[in-house]
């Protein structure tokens, strides 16, 4: 007879790489099963709300596809030729693999490679530890946040900005640069609740008419990569109107004059030639935000994918400042709260053993780097042996071609930890199936919120899977480093000595109150005693050069990218991979709603929601090329070429190709993804991938 269980209810935190960071209800139905996943209703800001993504995370966990058991390669790298090995036996030969490469080349030959599959703070960045205490390769890691974060940080000297629930004060909500209802979904709670309490308008700035933009009561549609120049328009029309706070500025701003000079040719009837918005559709915007005190700026991470990011942030984060935004309840503007958690991980990531002669390779050039680039590789000896755990960089990193090439390196040895069989899986030496959030212990952090999460082993992984701390454990006692601190210690152990040597009470009050809000008060959140810079103004006028950020490279690597042709006041930066006669189409790759970079895309759900790979074309310009609703085409820069098929739909604006992604390389025609297309070619000032700033030719097929 099948005894009834009772399920209960778990509280956790999503792990995912989103601002998000949603506080979460989970069904347990079993010591070993979830059921249904809920936003947690007593958290202020995920506010009972997630993503249909999380909503279906027990397709992901009880997946049957997903990885079980260790498999070690017996064919060609490629080819899916695999043989069951023990634990044990895999774990040593990686270890065995690591120290041959360390006894030809040295420590610098191994690389540990890794990102944010989750965001705990144990399983992600415990690989640091192992790193640091076998003086392995650094990692500079380039390929998310560097362009936004640098372009906020230029203005207000700290990666922080306004409570985003504050959203629910404003009398006009401005979502510029992220797909909220896609991305973000909480982002969406709070604007509309403006609008439905307070009448507030919501306008989304965007490159098509994505979902978020389709809720908008203001949608304005640019060409990829001119934020900067709307951004100066409106200045200049508060300027010129009189809308512009000059006792504020007066007293917050570090050069109003010499900005309000620099503004006078960006007029209106400029930025229309750069962006594409009608001088009717700016001149309305400025008069909005200039009538409205309690305007609420709400700047998104697709400033991180174009050459100029860093300086179109800072411009479109200007814009608030010169219309005093930042003096009222539900006006100023937030990106990231970063700086808000001086979190000490000494001991997640060993950082009493780091070594800063050690060289620092570039995230977003592992193409270069596996290639041999003499520059990619700093000087040093070529990488021959690698741990990947968290990311998938045959399908998610630029210039795909030279990274699947690297990986398929005979004397390169890969061992994949993950969950599923990924892109990068498939190349691998070695792959260790890893465990889930539900499965082990970590703690949060919300980037795009303030609340410090604990999450929870909820239920019991299968008996063959190990969580990304028990690998990184297991190879220090091989690599005989496991005396080093910071080893030897638990998930629970190493999460109370992170929150007490970082100034909270320990992992018991945590547990007990399951989040900490540390949103700073009204004044500081709102920089009324004075900005986080030198002489406590907003930096309109920049010097990038000699700039503090968080995403600052080490001192060995230097500034990254053309940074002398950066302005110094907000502009319009002409650094994009803009068409020409041999590439007319300008081509971005924003995210899908059903896929988190190349997570979900293995499940049924998402997959059939999402549809297949397609290039979406404005009419005018399919008509223009004689071409079909459906029609399989090429696409192709100097990098490589792949094939779609076409959907003409006029959410693009002519001469703008959209692909919505990451689907797996596998769900192209030829086996490559769409990755081929990016460069890698670092962003000024600090690095960065431009994924959504590439300029491609197109033929039907």
């Amino acid at each position: 007879m099948n005894q009834h269980v009772t399920p209960r209810t778990g509280f956790t935190a999503c792990p995912h790489d989103c601002p998000s960071t949603c506080a979460l209800e989970v069904e347990i139905l079993a010591p070993n099963r979830i059921g249904r996943v809920r936003g947690a209703e007593g958290n202020s800001y995920t506010a009972g709300v997630i993503c249909a993504k999380v909503a279906r995370y027990a397709e992901r966990v009880h997946h049957p596809d997903r990885l079980l058991k260790p498999l070690q390669r017996v064919g060609a790298k490629g080819e899916g030729q695999w043989r069951e090995i023990g634990w044990d036996d895999a774990l040593d030969l990686v270890a065995e693999k690591f120290l041959a490469a360390e006894a030809r080349y040295g420590s610098e030959a191994v690389w540990p490679y890794y990102y944010a599959g989750t965001m705990g703070l144990v399983q992600r960045d415990g690989i640091n530890r192992l790193r640091h205490a076998k003086r392995y390769s650094g990692e500079f890691g380039s390929i998310c946040t560097n362009l936004a974060w640098t372009g906020f940080v230029a203005g207000t000297g700290r990666l922080a900005g306004v409570d985003p629930r504050e959203m629910a004060q404003s009398d006009c909500v401005v979502i510029w640069g992220t797909n909220a209802v896609a991305t973000q979904v909480n982002v969406m709670t709070h604007a509309v609740r403006a609008r439905k309490e307070r009448g507030a308008p919501i306008v989304v700035i965007d490159i098509y008419d994505n979902p978020t933009m389709k809720q908008a009561d203001i949608a304005l549609k640019l060409r990829p990569g001119t934020d900067g120049a709307l951004a100066c328009a409106l200045m200049h029309i508060g300027f010129r109107d009189g809308t512009a706070d000059r006792a504020y500025l007066a007293q917050y701003g570090d050069d109003p004059a010499g900005l309000e000079a620099h503004l006078q040719s960006r007029t209106p009837e400029w930025a229309s030639a750069i962006t594409g918005l009608s001088v009717e559709e700016i001149e309305g915007f400025a008069a909005l935000i200039g009538r409205t005190k309690r305007t609420f700026f709400r700047l998104g991470y697709g400033f991180s994918r174009q050459r100029n990011g860093a300086v179109a942030m800072h411009a479109a984060l200007s814009v608030p400042t010169v219309y005093g935004h930042w003096q009222h309840e539900g006006g100023g503007a937030f990106h990231n709260n970063g700086a808000l958690w001086r979190f000490d991980k000494a001991l997640i990531e060993g950082l009493g053993d780091e070594d800063t002669s050690i060289r620092y390779l570039d995230q977003s050039r592992i193409g270069a780097v596996l290639t041999g680039d003499k520059g990619a590789l700093a000087g040093g000896p070529p990488v021959t042996a690698m741990i990947v755990q968290n990311t998938n960089p045959a399908n998610v990193a630029p210039e795909q071609r030279d990274v699947v090439r690297g990986l398929r390196r005979e004397d390169l040895f890969v061992a994949v930890h993950e969950q599923f069989m990924t892109d990068t899986a498939r190349l691998a030496d070695l792959v260790l199936p890893a465990a889930t959030s539900m499965e082990y212990d970590d703690i949060y952090r919300g980037g795009g919120q303030s609340h410090i999460l604990f999450g929870p082993k909820l239920i019991d992984a299968p008996e063959t899977v190990r969580t990304n701390h028990f690998v990184v454990e297991e190879l220090a006692k091989r690599l005989g480093v496991a005396d080093r601190p910071g080893f030897g210690m638990s998930e629970r152990e190493l999460i109370d000595d992170l929150l007490r040597r970082s100034g909270y009470e320990g992992l018991a009050h945590l547990e007990a109150e399951r989040w900490l809000d540390v949103q700073p008060g009204f004044k500081e959140a709102h920089y009324l005693a004075g900005f986080a810079t030198a002489d406590r103004r907003f930096r309109f006028r920049v010097d990038w050069a000699s700039l503090s950020a968080p995403d600052r490279p080490p001192e060995s690597m230097g500034l990254l990218g053309p940074v002398e042709k950066l302005p110094s006041f907000p502009d319009h930066a002409a650094l994009i991979e803009d068409a020409d006669a041999e590439h007319p189409f300008r081509l971005a790759t924003p995210p899908a709603r059903q896929f988190l970079n190349s997570t979900f895309a293995e499940t049924e759900g998402s997959r059939k929601r999402e549809g297949k790979p397609e290039l979406k074309m404005h009419p005018d310009d399919a008509t223009r090329l004689g071409l079909a609703d459906g029609q399989r085409v090429e696409i192709g820069n100097r990098r490589g070429d792949i094939v779609l098929a076409l959907k003409i739909d006029a959410a693009t604006k002519p001469g703008v190709l959209i692909h919505e992604g990451l689907w797996p390389n596998g769900a192209f025609e030829r086996g490559e993804g769409i990755n081929v297309l990016t460069g890698a070619d670092p962003a000024a000032p600090f690095g960065g991938a431009a994924f959504h700033d590439n300029r491609v030719w197109l033929r039907a097929l």
